[in-house]
């Protein structure tokens, strides 16, 4: 999936590495030790329409990209002024979500 982010293409990429990112932007800590839980507490808040979920989704999908990554303020003001409809915005990513091989099958238990 591709978004444009400051007149950037962004590829969003929903691997193992996007899973290990958003452990760290949206896992679970507890005393100072990491849980992972990043994509199981994700995943509710995405359904949800949770906008700042969605950054953090999208955030951590354009963690492979070299040329240009876009730091959480620009993904951040990329939804705020997102022109679209932001509810298709939320759909295409779920979508995109669910065919990935490293995450599909998280995506089917919790709809379960």
């Amino acid at each position: 999936m591709q978004i444009k982010i400051n007149g950037k293409q962004v590829d969003l990429k929903f691997g193992v590495k996007f899973v290990r990112e958003l452990d760290k932007v949206a896992g679970l800590d507890l005393n100072g030790a990491s849980f992972g839980m990043g994509l199981t507490k994700s995943i509710p808040s995405l359904n949800a329409a949770d906008p700042a979920v969605l950054a953090d989704v999208i955030y951590s999908a354009a963690s492979t990209n070299k040329a240009f990554r876009p730091s959480q303020d620009d993904v951040d003001d990329f939804i705020d002024n997102y022109e679209d409809d932001l509810e298709k915005l939320f759909d295409d990513v779920i979508k995109e979500m669910s065919q990935a091989n490293a995450i599909k099958v998280a995506l089917k238990n919790a709809k379960a």
